[in-house]
């Protein structure tokens, strides 16, 4: 699985992307974000408030309750101002 890193969700976690394999059981999106955060320090720093987080699968925005199976590429970044 092809995970990408936006704005200060990469800087926080150090690396724009990388490619992982996921353990059984992982889900949803709220699943993967859990698991990602017991990755480290900075993964756990970077999202430490996922309810923030947004996510994109295969370039689509998606809910946090949203299934993973499937997926080709899970994108992860921070809330989206307007101005």
């Amino acid at each position: 699985m092809k995970l990408i890193y936006f704005a200060w969700v990469r800087e926080r976690i150090g690396k724009a992307e990388e490619v992982v394999d996921l353990p059984a059981g992982l889900e949803t999106v709220s699943d993967l974000l859990g698991w990602l955060r017991e990755r480290g320090e900075e993964y756990e720093n970077a999202l430490q408030h996922p309810e923030v987080i947004r996510v994109a699968i295969n370039q689509e925005h998606v809910a946090h309750g949203e299934k993973i199976a499937g997926a080709n590429e899970i994108a992860l970044f921070p809330p989206m101002t307007g101005g």
